[in-house]
């Protein structure tokens, strides 16, 4: 085999996986953010979108939300209620945050995952590598 083959072969291979790695990069994509304000009350009207994507328990995401605004929030329906105006970006900001930190595999970097709960003690399981690890927090 020539030099010239290996090497035009090295390149497609490179190629190949760079056209895989942009397209599970872009895989997982957040909701935009539907805020709606009345008097001094941020509605979030696609809360559920959220919870949906990420695949957690609605009650655990809003708790999260709850201490990172230092306001009370509760459910309603779909929506999740602020006390307080909060923006978009805001929740766009948080929401990046628990993904890092809640969602996504520090090993492969995938979405798909789950939690499970030992000795009181919560592990993110991935389900694309089989990779355990220990959450902090308990908004998981």
């Amino acid at each position: 085999m020539k030099q010239d083959d290996y090497i035009q072969l090295l390149d497609r291979i490179r190629d190949s996986l760079d056209e895989r790695s942009d397209k599970s990069a872009s895989r997982f994509e957040l909701p935009l953010v539907d805020v709606m304000w009345e008097g001094q009350r941020t509605f979030l009207r696609n809360f559920t979108d959220f919870t949906e994507v990420f695949r957690r328990d609605p009650n655990k995401i809003l708790q999260y939300l709850s201490k990172e605004f230092a306001v009370p929030a509760e459910r309603l329906g779909d929506k999740a209620m602020f006390i307080g105006k909060r923006e978009p970006e805001d929740f766009t900001r948080l929401f990046h945050i628990y993904f890092r930190e809640y969602v996504e595999c520090p090993t492969c970097k995938s979405p798909d995952t789950g939690t499970v709960k030992e000795n009181r003690i919560s592990f993110l399981i991935c389900e694309a590598c089989g990779a355990k690890s220990t959450l902090k927090g308990k908004y998981a």
